[in-house]
């Protein structure tokens, strides 16, 4: 009788054991969060990119500003002899003056604004990467603590179902009071390692959903799978090329790098000066003796003014040498960044691949030889050829391999997101 009690507790520990890496957690009934979801909504909802986004109002004002012309200017003068005896005397001038901009300093300030609200484009495009690959990140953080999660669960499952076969045997004389005290203390362990486990989890899902915008208490269960393998269709220099093509940095810095040019060609053109063209009316008024009569004449003049500044001390020669240094600058810093683009692009490329071999390790040579060793244990239990010591240390074994094959899952997850983010491009399809 205890070894049929035997048998049947072992049946179902392996049963449990054997579909333990393949299962997926079931929650809720309450609608599951996808990771495509996550990111659009985080791309409206996220908090520093919706302030960013405000920030466009700045660069159209100053594209604004650029395109405007200088106001008129509009001149009164008057004078009086009352003060000198002569108060019939007196004179009236009103114009108006405007100055003219020469060199076409007007659409090469326009041309600089352009390039800054480029720039500014490119910078919230990669704000929305960075972001993209933040909430990817949580989100397989989320995944995978759900995954260890549902491993505590069975873990303690499985405890409580050898406990009770432990009791079992007991009773029937089969194994002293000692191996079913060592199920105990196991069962225990694994009570007290899913408390972490759930805090783990708590805890990545207030990151994901303070980097999403979720309100708080509404980031449900998500769903999604762990990418086990990805066939690749891009060589090494071909990714680097596209990341040159597609990022959002890069195109930040030719952007900035294009201003720089705009601004000196505007620098240049600053060093010649306006031209202000004004047009006046002259009243004059005259005091007039003849023969003892008194009388005023009134004469009415128009007149135009030309002025200009020489350009003798001050021809803008800061300002060119500050539009040259900025140029040189950004330059300087494009070839950084494409150097640093391709170096990050090795770096991700480098680490999916060892990941993918350490998969494969899993997948080829450790899971079906614990499989083995698992069965194997059983057998020599249910003949009595093992105590229940070797049963536990087979099964914190395979939880503990079991962890590590998450992480290796993980892992290559989170290698394929920076890939992804390094490329500034989707390579593996649609998102889960």
């Amino acid at each position: 009788m205890g070894k049929n009690i035997c048998a049947q507790g072992v049946l179902l520990l392996v049963a449990g054991l054997v579909c333990m890496l393949w299962s997926v957690p079931v929650w809720a009934a309450e609608p599951a969060l996808t990771l495509s979801g996550l990111i659009e909504y985080s791309l409206q909802h996220n908090g520093d990119l919706r302030s960013f986004r405000e920030e466009k109002g700045i660069f159209d004002a100053g594209k604004v500003k650029a395109g405007l012309l200088p106001n008129p200017a509009l001149e009164f003068e008057a004078g009086t002899g009352a003060l000198t005896g002569s108060s019939a005397e007196s004179t009236l001038s009103v114009g108006i003056s405007q100055e003219l901009l020469l060199a076409g300093k007007r659409s090469k300030r326009l041309a600089v604004a352009e390039r800054e609200l480029d720039m500014y484009r490119y910078k919230l495009a990669e704000r929305e990467r960075l972001v993209c690959e933040e909430v990817s990140t949580l989100f397989y953080d989320v995944m995978l603590a759900e995954q260890r999660l549902a491993l505590a669960d069975r873990s303690i499952a499985l405890n409580r179902d050898l406990l009770e076969v432990s009791k079992a045997r007991l009773a029937a004389g089969d194994i002293p009071e000692l191996e079913m005290n060592l199920v105990k203390v196991e069962l225990a362990r694994s009570e007290a390692s899913i408390i972490d486990v759930a805090t783990t989890l708590n805890q990545s899902q207030q990151k994901l959903a303070t980097s999403t915008g979720l309100p708080v208490g509404e980031l449900n269960a998500i769903s999604g799978t762990f990418y086990s393998a990805t066939p690749r269709s891009k060589a090494l220099a071909d990714l680097k090329q596209l990341a040159l093509a597609q990022r959002p940095d890069i195109k930040v810095l030719e952007a900035e790098r294009g201003r720089g040019q705009a601004a000196l060609r505007l620098a240049r053109a600053e060093s010649v000066p306006n031209l202000t063209v004004g047009l006046a009316l002259w009243r004059d008024t005259r005091s007039m003796n003849i023969s003892g009569l008194e009388g005023t004449d009134k004469t009415y003049t128009i007149g135009m003014k030309l002025s200009m500044p020489i350009p003798v001390f001050d021809h803008n020669q800061a300002g060119i040498q500050e539009a040259q240094a900025r140029q040189s600058s950004a330059e300087s810093r494009l070839l950084t960044a494409i150097r640093n683009a391709e170096r990050e692009v090795e770096t991700a490329y480098a680490s999916s691949l060892s990941s993918e071999k350490i998969l494969s390790l899993y997948k080829r040579d450790i899971i079906p030889q614990l499989k083995e060793n698992l069965s194997l244990t059983e057998e020599a239990w249910r003949l009595g050829e093992v105590g229940i010591l070797a049963v536990i240390q087979e099964q914190k074994k395979f939880f503990e391999v079991s962890e590590n094959y998450l992480m290796a899952l993980y892992n290559y997850q989170i290698a394929l997101v920076k890939l992804d983010s390094a490329v500034a491009t989707e390579l593996n399809g649609e998102k889960q």
